[in-house]
């Protein structure tokens, strides 16, 4: 929602920034109204009903506060953006993240029908060696990497989803104790217990 109203962006710089409040700075992406609240404009510019739990996390960001200004000088939208995040979303020097992933991937063979369960679970040492950071970052540099030595030869951009790229990624992740665990289960087709999201 935030590259769909312009608050990514980098290219320019905005003025009076140090000045601005949150909410005049949300408000500088909207479409000028003098009767609606800026609330009003956000939820109806993105689509967003009052319940819906996308418009309890911009609250929960402080978004719309109009006591809290930016600070930044000559600041561009993207690293004004960033302030507001870092305020909620940083990590405290004691916290850990998580990444989980659970993945079924279900398929026939010789008339059976079958299904492996692949999950992997990473937590992160402190605040600044994150497990997002390590599960994004070292697949990326290990991909530049065997693409430089010529292990991966496929031209132009590519999903990591061809053995040359997925089989010695996921070996060397291992390393890290970045791995996967999988388990052959019960056939259960797509979205047995009609979770939210099908």
């Amino acid at each position: 929602m935030f590259v769909q109203l312009g608050m990514t962006d980098d290219s320019f710089t905005m003025e009076d920034s140090q000045e601005m409040s949150y909410r005049d700075f949300i408000n500088s992406f909207l479409p000028y109204s003098p009767k609606d609240s800026v609330e009003l404009k956000v939820r109806h510019n993105l689509k967003i009903d009052q319940d819906d739990i996308m418009w309890n996390k911009l609250i929960e960001l402080d978004l719309f506060n109009a006591d809290k200004k930016l600070g930044i000088k000559d600041a561009t939208p993207a690293q004004a953006l960033q302030k507001i995040l870092m305020e909620k979303w940083s990590l405290s020097p004691d916290d850990k993240d998580m990444i989980v992933m659970y993945h079924k991937f279900g398929y026939e063979l010789n008339g059976e029908r079958k299904q492996i369960d692949s999950t992997m679970v990473h937590i992160g040492k402190n605040q600044s060696e994150t497990a997002m950071a390590k599960t994004v970052g070292l697949p990326v540099a290990m991909g530049a990497i065997m693409i430089l030595n010529g292990e991966i030869k496929t031209p132009g951009v590519q999903l990591p989803i061809k053995k040359e790229v997925y089989v010695p990624l996921l070996k060397k992740l291992e390393e890290h104790d970045i791995k996967f665990k999988e388990k052959e289960t019960e056939y259960l087709g797509y979205n047995p217990f009609g979770e939210v999201g099908n």
